[in-house]
């Protein structure tokens, strides 16, 4: 096997362990979030469509749905990212700490914490 031949072959063996890793961390934030839907009174099977549950995620957060439209603007989408992820830690009793890094850099963990612990949804 050529160098060439190698090079493709850890490549390939990189990008299957990336997709793959990239799997498991969707399939943790879909468990959280099915949860946390759940205690919020929707569908948790809204939380696997993906643009779908940011339209609810907002809805959760006590905001119009039509606020989801604001993700897709990139500067403005980053920061109303950290807006929503504080007013949904907020409906379920979090502080700000917890709810900007659990729920805006590590969503992974803290809608786990959210879906599975026993915080309980308030429509404040």
């Amino acid at each position: 096997m050529d160098s060439n031949g190698i090079s493709d072959l850890y490549a390939s063996i990189f990008s299957g362990t990336t997709g793959l890793i990239a799997l498991v961390f969707y399939i943790l934030v879909v468990a959280g979030l099915w949860n946390v839907f759940t205690k919020a009174g929707y569908p948790g099977i809204l939380a696997i469509i993906p643009f779908v549950n940011v339209i609810f995620l907002v809805k959760i957060a006590g905001m119009s749905g039509w606020f989801a439209l604001l993700y897709l603007i990139p500067i403005v989408g980053f920061i109303f990212g950290i807006i929503v992820a504080v007013k949904i830690g907020e409906r379920f009793g979090k502080g700000a700490l917890f709810s900007f890094f659990l729920l805006f850099v590590f969503p992974y963990i803290g809608y786990l914490i959210l879906g599975f612990g026993g915080s309980r949804y308030s429509r404040i």
